[in-house]
């Protein structure tokens, strides 16, 4: 009697695991960035405005004739966001001599953004997207209801324009793959730039 119950058990713990596997590799994918909506290269990047670290309103308009890079992290002050912020921020005085512009944007308030801001002494503004309109349109986030912006970029050229998407995104490596992209893209010919979707390491 004994064996027969252990044996029920077992089968059911199989079957339990043979239907809980799936669920859980559909739950990934799912959450995955590349299904939530990011933009094509060549698609014109949304307007915006939001407020920055400082409290004072920031807009793309700001932007118009130079290259930007913004980026989306998920949270002020955290190990990965930090990491990333100082990438950009060591590296802020190259990217820089390429013409680009930095700018981050989380679901933060302004004043955690400023904490963080002054804490790394980030030379850039870091935005408030609170509304989530911004992420939501350009698949950083998929509803108002999500907490945290998914860590993705983009290089929007001069004219507003996506050059480069980064879906997956390193944090401490970010920076140098940027920089990299502006440069080969300000040695290719006007007439022979493209754009790419890229996936850092």
């Amino acid at each position: 009697m004994k064996r027969t119950k252990t044996h029920s058990l077992v089968s059911k713990m199989s079957l339990a695991l043979v239907f809980t596997v799936p669920t859980l590799a559909l739950g990934h994918l799912a959450a995955s960035p590349a299904s939530a909506g990011m933009l094509d290269v060549g698609a014109r990047f949304p307007e915006w405005r939001m407020p920055d670290h400082t409290g004072a309103p920031r807009s793309s308009a700001e932007f118009a004739g130079k290259p930007y890079l913004l980026w989306f992290y998920p949270r002020a002050s955290t190990p990965g966001c930090t990491a990333e912020g100082r990438g950009f921020r060591d590296a802020y005085a190259e990217l820089q001599g390429e013409g680009l512009a930095i700018v981050g944007v989380s679901f933060d308030a302004p004043d955690a953004n400023a904490e963080f801001a002054r804490e790394e002494e980030f030379p850039f503004p870091l935005l408030s997207d609170s509304d989530k309109t911004l992420a939501i349109a350009v698949g950083a986030a998929d509803s108002p209801s999500q907490w945290m912006a998914r860590r993705v970029s983009y290089l929007v050229g001069p004219d507003g324009v996506v050059w480069v998407t980064y879906d997956t995104v390193d944090p401490r490596g970010h920076a140098a793959q940027v920089l990299t992209d502006v440069r080969a893209r300000r040695a290719t010919p006007a007439q022979e730039q493209g754009g790419q979707s890229k996936d850092s390491d």
